[in-house]
């Protein structure tokens, strides 16, 4: 299907959908139930508390870029799976949404790049958590008789040295660092620990027995702040204090790519990050994800996503946001 969704947009209709959607984005006309929020990034007008979706249970990080993007007021909702939080988004079960899209350690979050193709949705902001894993455990429970830590696969795999510490601890994968805590304090069982946050411990009544036990420090997850919304207001800031983040296709022929790339190059545009997805149907193509420095309303983003256009079988911007901590 994707395919074939593809294969009609070329070059004329493309640029036409592309700017239509960006001059309606950039109108004089702002949705009113946005405001700029202190420190926060987007939150609603005073009186009308709004309900933002995560995946994972209370305490998760996600929570934690949550609070640090919409501030402390906002109505967390927690999903169990991904595909969930942009399903309520899109329906209108939650006004928005923060997911994770990559970690500096373990990399891009795979199954929310294509998400951000197949829903609806658009990026209005980002934001930076410091991943901290601390042991946690029910109260009582000493720590020479843990025989058992559950946590996600992400979390067990960056607390490796910690367990090759302490060989009689068996990692166990579970589907969240938050949902673990919650297990092993309902289960209660006299040999079981979890790794999550601090906030996970207070939440569920956890005792921390270590912390701090991941192997790198320099744990940071990038967040994205998605809104079905079609017109949101943004604080004016200076184009380099703005992201915007694209997908794209070529054809498959030599030099497309380079090609594609030189529409940012010839205008200076500083790129972030280029991600490359399976393009389901076409085995061995691929779609580009791409981020850059500037805003979309600026003139030389729009001579290069026109140029973009002009070369891609397939374009969509997904959004232009102010650039996270």
């Amino acid at each position: 299907m994707l395919g074939q969704f593809c294969s009609v947009f070329r070059t004329t209709e493309m640029v036409r959908r592309l700017f239509a959607d960006q001059n309606a984005f950039f109108a004089g006309v702002f949705d009113p139930m946005y405001i700029s929020a202190g420190n926060s990034t987007f939150q609603k007008v005073a009186g009308m508390k709004r309900r933002a979706g995560f995946q994972g249970a209370l305490g998760a990080f996600s929570q934690e870029a949550v609070r640090q993007l919409l501030g402390e007021k906002v109505e967390v909702v927690p999903f169990t799976k991904f595909e969930e939080v942009f399903r309520a988004l899109t329906r209108g079960k939650i006004d928005d949404a923060v997911i994770p899209i990559e970690n500096t350690l373990a990399g891009s979050v795979h199954e929310n790049y294509d998400h951000l193709l197949h829903f609806d949705v658009r990026i209005i902001g980002e934001t930076n958590v410091r991943i901290v894993h601390h042991l946690i455990a029910p109260p009582g429970v000493r720590f020479k008789d843990i025989r058992k830590v559950y946590s996600h696969p992400v979390a067990l795999n960056q607390c490796l040295r910690f367990f090759t510490r302490n060989p009689k601890m068996e990692s166990t994968p579970f589907y969240d660092t938050a949902g673990s805590v919650k297990m092993v304090m309902e289960e209660n069982g006299p040999d079981a620990a979890a790794i999550g946050s601090e906030v996970a411990a207070s939440i569920y009544g956890g005792n921390i027995l270590r912390r701090s036990i991941e192997d790198d420090r320099r744990n940071f997850t990038r967040f994205f702040l998605l809104n079905a919304a079609k017109r949101v207001h943004l604080p004016r800031q200076r184009s380099n204090h703005w992201k915007t983040s694209l997908v794209f296709t070529t054809r498959n022929i030599p030099g497309a790519l380079f090609r594609a790339l030189s529409a940012f190059a010839l205008r200076d545009l500083n790129l972030m990050k280029i991600e490359s997805r399976p393009l389901h149907g076409r085995p061995w193509e691929y779609l580009f994800y791409l981020d850059f420095l500037g805003r979309e309303d600026e003139p030389r983003v729009q001579n290069a996503l026109r140029h973009l256009a002009e070369l891609a079988d397939f374009l969509r911007v997904l959004g232009s946001y102010p650039r996270g901590n």
